[in-house]
């Protein structure tokens, strides 16, 4: 009898330990909301009501960065211009969003405090919006939930897709 309880002790001990070894911070994803008028800082960060809000799940080219697009092509000979890609994409939000309420469901923040998250104009997700006009990419690092946009912008040739371009993580490690 005295084994049996020392044997249920350990049993009951290990089953503990194992729990609190594997709770991986239970507390629920608890969804929260922005909303305001937003001033668009570049073509994947807004500004609500003093808070930085980073789109999640995609990444826009610097505001600075420049890619290629073809320019004049005769037969076999292509020749590109830069152009002002991070700049355009600025702009496309500023447009799409085109000072009209939004509403952002954020989770959490990043390491620079920024708010990440999903945001609407009306029921148009913006993340989504610009991945699938090409004016930013799926930032697969972080989700996979833009990919499916991102492959459509590829293949109509939209937006970046329509020339060549740094991804703006690596135009960002670059300068």
């Amino acid at each position: 009898m005295f084994l049996n309880k020392i044997k249920l002790f350990f049993l009951i001990s290990i089953c503990l330990i194992f729990f609190f070894l594997t709770y991986n911070d239970v507390k629920s994803e608890e969804v929260k909301i922005i909303s305001g008028i937003g001033k668009v800082t570049d073509g994947d960060t807004i500004i609500i009501e003093g808070k930085k809000i980073r789109f999640f799940g995609i990444d826009a080219p610097e505001k600075n960065q420049q890619c290629k697009k073809a320019w004049l092509t005769i037969s076999f000979i292509s020749f590109s211009k830069d152009y002002p890609c991070g700049q355009i994409s600025t702009d496309k939000l500023k447009k799409k969003i085109n000072n009209k309420l939004l509403i952002c469901k954020w989770t959490n923040k990043d390491r620079y405090k920024r708010y990440i998250a999903e945001c609407f104009k009306n029921k148009t997700n913006l993340n989504a919006w610009m991945v699938r006009n090409g004016y930013a990419v799926a930032y697969r690092k972080y989700s996979k939930k833009f990919v499916s946009e991102e492959i459509f912008a590829k293949k109509e040739k939209l937006g970046l897709w329509s020339g060549t371009f740094m991804m703006p993580w690596d135009f960002r490690k670059n300068n």
